[in-house]
């Protein structure tokens, strides 16, 4: 079935949208959430979560990708599912890994700054890889919004590891550049 439908059904209100979600988009929504969980059962839970959220926005959104819609659910509830769990200890892995790869772009925070620069950084950044060539776009999309490990990003793309680690640096480099050029950064 095609996105168009099943958005539409969503919109009747249909529980078959929930069915034909699942059944286009399980495996994918599962992957993302288990880069970031590495646990099935919370993955699985946050794919739950994320249809549940879904039905809950559709209408009145109408989402231009589903996937992708989906997606930034998926990465939402396990982003705040690992957060709960890690609390007063650090994780590891490729989501840690990846967050610690952006730090040096990103600007100190308090709370309060946190809260009042976080919209305006988030549009910024989404400005930015926007205006990248799509390959550069996708690859940091695919590192640091859902999690990939560098040998994954490779592989999807024919590329050696070391030459998505320097599309990378250099990449998060222009966007450092990007971040004080909008006074986001110092």
């Amino acid at each position: 079935m095609e996105d168009e439908q099943i958005v539409d059904l969503f919109f009747r209100r249909d529980q078959g949208a929930l069915r034909e979600t699942e059944r286009k988009y399980n495996r994918y929504l599962y992957a993302v959430a288990h880069r970031i969980l590495g646990n099935h059962e919370d993955s699985e839970e946050c794919v739950n979560d994320a249809l549940l959220s879904a039905w809950n926005t559709i209408p009145p959104q109408k989402p231009p990708v589903l996937r992708m819609f989906l997606a930034r659910f998926v990465r939402n509830h396990a982003i705040n599912k690992r957060k709960a769990s890690l609390t007063g200890k650090r994780g590891g892995g490729e989501v840690t890994l990846a967050i610690e790869e952006l730090e040096e772009c990103l600007p100190g925070n308090s709370d309060t700054e946190a809260n009042v620069l976080a919209e305006e950084l988030s549009q910024a950044i989404r400005t930015f890889v926007r205006e990248l060539p799509e390959r550069e776009g996708d690859v940091f999309a695919r590192r640091y919004f859902f999690a990939e490990s560098v040998k994954e990003i490779a592989e999807g793309y024919g590329m050696t590891q070391n030459n998505v680690s320097v599309m990378l640096n250099r990449t998060r480099k222009k966007l450092k550049e990007h971040l004080t050029k909008e006074g986001l950064i110092l």
